[in-house]
């Protein structure tokens, strides 16, 4: 399928969704986040005009549903000049929507989307719509929520695109040029330093979002092309961390709905399409209107992975306390792909997800995540993304080692999701099978296991603890005579790690390939990691 055919598939199932809800007493279908409320109506509104496309509504009727919503999403914006929250929106929004206290988030992505969809479809606007839109994007311009320091992360991304997009269409030759700055700024400093929110979901995606709609919207030609290479560099770096709709290795940051289950996949799916798209669809946003067609190289990247492919990548922190230099690493094959961050760091709401074995989407049903964590907040089983700094890690190739040295005095729960998958429970490991991986856990200390209809959860209690999951496609266990399931087991059972609370917390494994991994820390946290009697060095890793 095409990338046209992708936008439309997805603008249809959103439109025909919005279509379904039912039109609350403040003539909004949510009252949960504003956005989902333009996103949807965006949908139904470019559905109903769409005459290509066979519709199972009447288009005249489901085109007024949506510019009743939108009339209402545009009459809450704060439109007094003198007032601290001028130009913003509500996000969350009360019984009475009126009533809702404007915030600063909804208009860094909205306001320029707002501008692109008022572009695009303004010929089939009546004129009440026309004046509501051209009343919002000036108090938006006016506004200068914009105005903001510099520092390199997704809110600068959607100020630089609408500094860009505000500049250009109000004739404010000094705000386009600011904006265009940014732009330079930005790119050079992620070239040379790294994407900081390195995979951070559904912020990258805020980025991509920002910089598509401006270079859709801005007709300078140099400022164009220094989109498109702002464009070319983040498809590339999404490229690299792709298979079939999964996004591998660490996350700086992630949502609910994105860990233990990729689900932020539209762009994606628009882009590359090698995979079904589900049917939940939790962050619509914009993915059905904008596209720029990522670099060949990206595409190659993505879609061939026909050899194993090891990924190392350098990342630079810049905050108040210094810089901090993290190391990540990926090991990525056609059927599966393992690997994450070497340091912890302390991320936003210690949302840093370390490490993770990844499936392509569709391989199973729910979560396509495997990993394990010693938890920051006590409802880590409702919430699994909140990890404490309690963990050393070794990762070669398809496997994965992680030792929980826990203090005392505090919860010595480790928490692990699997795949919904058939397990095989023995003492001391978990073994399975789904498309065509084997899988092989190791734990330390005994687990228990609850199965539950998405993803099954491991809990393992012990102030010295300890994982190990390798992962080896059919492929390759044949070629190591490992013809079966049943076969795999055996050669699973005789590779017991060796454990060991001797001074040291540590742990030594003989890998499939016959790799001898040592892993061990001390009481006062300082870590070894050998990998065949070597010391590995992983900070001699390049960006």
């Amino acid at each position: 399928m095409s990338f046209t055919a992708n936008q439309k598939e997805i603008i249809q199932k959103i439109a025909i969704a919005a279509h379904r809800q039912p039109i609350l007493s403040s003539g909004l279908w949510f009252h949960h986040d504003l956005r989902d409320n333009f996103y949807y109506a965006s949908y139904l509104f470019a559905a109903a005009v769409d005459q290509s496309e066979p519709l199972p509504f009447e288009r005249e009727s489901a085109k007024q549903t949506a510019v009743t919503v939108l009339l209402e999403v545009l009459a809450l914006q704060d439109q007094d000049a003198q007032s601290v929250t001028y130009g913003h929106w509500p996000l969350w929004l009360e019984l009475v929507p009126k009533d809702s206290k404007p915030n600063t988030l909804p208009v860094e992505l909205m306001g320029s989307l707002m501008a692109f969809f008022a572009g695009r479809y303004r010929t089939y606007f009546d004129e009440k719509l026309i004046q509501a839109f051209d009343a919002a994007l000036i108090h938006i311009y006016r506004s200068g929520f914009y105005h903001q320091k510099n520092v390199f992360g997704h809110h600068d991304a959607k100020y630089t695109a609408a500094k860009l997009i505000f500049g250009q269409m109000f004739d404010d030759a000094e705000l386009l040029e600011d904006g265009r700055n940014n732009l330079q700024l930005t790119l050079a400093h992620i070239r040379k330093h790294g994407m900081s929110e390195y995979s951070s979901m559904p912020w990258f995606w805020h980025w991509v979002q920002a910089f598509t709609c401006a270079w859709h919207e801005i007709s300078d030609a140099a400022i164009k092309r220094e989109l498109a290479d702002m464009l070319d560099f983040l498809w590339n770096e999404r490229a690299v961390f792709y298979l079939k709709g999964a996004w591998v290795g660490a996350h700086c940051r992630g949502q609910k709905h994105d860990i233990p289950l990729d689900s932020n996949v539209l762009h994606d799916y628009v882009q590359f399409g090698d995979f079904e798209l589900p049917e939940q669809m939790p962050r619509t946003e914009y993915a059905g209107f904008l596209y720029y067609e990522a670099p060949e190289t990206a595409r190659r990247t993505a879609l061939n992975r026909n050899e194993p492919t090891e990924v190392n990548k350098v990342i630079t922190k810049l905050t108040d306390g210094g810089v901090s230099t993290l190391h990540s690493y990926a090991y990525i094959t056609s059927d599966f792909a393992s690997g994450g961050m070497w340091e912890r760091f302390k991320e936003f709401d210690n949302e840093q997800h370390r490490w993770d074995i990844s499936l392509p989407l569709g391989q199973q049903s729910g979560v396509n995540q495997l990993y394990f964590f010693h938890p920051a907040e006590s409802n880590a089983v409702d919430d699994l993304r909140h990890q404490t700094e309690h963990t050393e890690v070794l990762y070669y190739k398809n496997t994965i080692m992680a030792l929980y040295p826990i203090p005392t005095g505090i919860d010595n729960t480790i928490v692990g999701v699997l795949p919904c998958i058939e397990w095989q429970q023995e003492p001391g490991m978990l073994l399975g099978q789904t498309g065509h991986v084997y899988l092989a856990l190791y734990l330390m200390q005994p687990y228990e296991l609850d199965r539950r209809s998405d993803r099954h959860i491991v809990t393992s209690e012990g102030s010295e603890n300890g994982v190990i999951v390798e992962a080896i496609s059919y492929s390759d266990a044949l070629k190591r005579g490992i013809s079966s399931y049943a076969e795999f087991v055996e050669e699973a059972k005789r590779n017991m790690p060796t454990w060991s609370t001797d001074k040291k917390l540590s742990v030594r494994y003989v890998s499939q390939d016959k790799s001898v991994l040592e892993l061990n820390v001390d009481r006062q946290g300082k870590s070894e990691k050998w990998i065949n009697g070597l010391s590995i060095d992983f900070t001699e890793y390049k960006i």
